[in-house]
């Protein structure tokens, strides 16, 4: 997920390494905090790769600065990545919102939607944290009141982000209609 984000970022604006850090801490927060000794290796095989195109600036009174750049086989790699993301990164809710931050990049209104409908399908499908004999427990089946509260949060997050992808996708499926024959 560290290089779709640093592609998504890049994808916006040329940043250097200390913005796209804070842009990465800000996206992720405290779930899952990007360390140094993560973000530069990546950016490494990145600009190795040819994804990401590095140059050296002066710094304002200061030391040099590496200002960061996608390529046009960067965008090319991101798209590939956004039109076709794991599996993982469809079922984790924080990978998701991650993929989702970006989505919106893809210029194919019929592409975001085949993703959505990949999450969509994801939420559909019966699921619990806990299971009694195969099966998902249900909230109104738990006594233990700290996990009838986790499956009464996940239920109302779900429900809510159900309804969201339904609008979405009627929203997408027009405009990918109204693409198809303007």
């Amino acid at each position: 997920m560290l290089e779709l984000t640093i592609l998504g970022f890049l994808h916006e604006r040329p940043l250097h390494g200390y913005e796209l850090k804070e842009r990465i801490q800000g996206l992720s927060g405290h779930v899952r905090p990007v360390s140094d000794g993560a973000l530069y290796p990546a950016i490494t095989r990145l600009t190795r790769n040819g994804l990401v195109e590095s140059r050296t600036e002066p710094g304002a009174g200061a030391a040099p600065r590496r200002t960061l750049s996608l390529t046009e086989a960067g965008r090319t790699e991101l798209f590939a990545r956004l039109r076709a993301p794991k599996d993982i990164e469809i079922s984790d809710g924080q990978r998701f919102f991650t993929l989702l931050s970006f989505l919106g990049r893809l210029p194919d209104p019929a592409e975001q939607a085949a993703v959505l409908r990949r999450r969509q399908d994801f939420l559909t499908a019966p699921a619990s944290f806990f299971y009694a004999d195969g099966a998902p427990v249900r909230v109104e089946e738990e006594p233990d009141p700290f996990r009838r509260g986790m499956l009464r949060i996940a239920r109302a997050t779900g429900t809510e982000e159900k309804a969201w992808l339904a609008e979405t996708l009627e929203e997408l499926d027009r405009r990918a209609a109204e693409g198809r024959t303007g």
